[in-house]
């Protein structure tokens, strides 16, 4: 049985977990160790179980409690190249994860106690960021945490993907009428920042498939955004294109500072 699920999903921090009997891993690590434990314990999982880290990009809200779980756990930490340098210098994981340091090429398939995954490029205002393509013991996974579009490449691996773990991060009105700052709300809807509400549905239609059985709306705005809206986009995106939500395709809101329930699922 495949388990996936988001401990912290946000610029509070975020963390995800996806594992089975054998073996586990997180992307990225936002959260503090005790946090991590306690919210798999709560749901009957084990951080002993976990073998490995991938991490998106070098944003404190996905890597503040990277350093020491790397280092207490001594979990191997896997990134391009660029993320690793970023990293090397980062307050929260300088001279941590030495020992732990994984470099892998963008687009080159790794292979780690039976969990297959690639790194791709996705636009973001980081040193380096990239989603990931995991297969799962048969189960095909894409994650997109934050990205300012969906390109091509990206979207290639979405159309392979059984599960998208997409951003869809602000609602374009409440962004604009809202109170930050002219550059600040630049920053986020011009292309290398986060991707709107509009844009995740727009790539919905275009990788959606007969494969894909759910869908998972990650890093929601607490300011710009709210789950129905991110939802109800969503959910009009994939109707529109002929899929019945609930049968055909399940969608779900990851809660930014709670955990998500456990999404299971058949190993194939």
């Amino acid at each position: 049985m495949i388990q996936f699920l988001s401990l912290s999903s946000g610029s509070n921090g975020n963390c995800y977990y996806l594992g089975n009997e054998e073996t586990a891993l997180l992307i990225d690590v936002g959260i503090g160790g005790r946090t991590i434990k306690k919210r798999l314990e709560d749901n009957g999982l084990s951080i002993s179980n976990v073998d490995m880290i991938l991490v998106t990009h070098n944003h404190i809200d996905h890597i503040k409690y990277l350093g020491s779980v790397a280092d207490k756990l001594s979990l191997p930490v896997y990134a391009p190249a660029g993320i690793h340098q970023a990293l090397e210098v980062h307050p929260c994981t300088k001279g941590m994860i030495k020992g732990c340091k994984r470099v892998i090429r963008k687009e080159t398939f790794v292979q780690n106690r039976g969990v297959k995954f690639v790194a791709f490029d996705v636009p973001h205002d980081a040193v380096e960021t990239v989603g990931y393509y995991i297969d799962f013991f048969g189960e095909k996974f894409v994650f997109m945490t934050d990205l300012g579009d969906v390109p091509e490449a990206a979207m290639e691996y979405c159309r392979m993907a059984d599960h998208l773990i997409i951003e869809s991060n602000f609602d374009l009105d409440m962004l604009i009428r809202g109170n930050y700052a002219p550059e600040l709300k630049k920053r986020i809807y011009e292309g290398n920042g986060h991707l709107s509400n509009d844009q995740c549905a727009h790539a919905l239609k275009m990788v959606i498939h007969k494969g894909l059985k759910s869908v998972y709306l990650c890093h929601l705005s607490e300011n710009n955004n709210t789950p129905s809206l991110a939802y109800d986009s969503a959910s009009e995106a994939i109707s529109s294109m002929g899929y019945e939500l609930g049968k055909d395709i399940k969608l779900f809101c990851l809660p930014r500072r709670e955990p998500s329930p456990v999404f299971t699922f058949e190993e194939k």
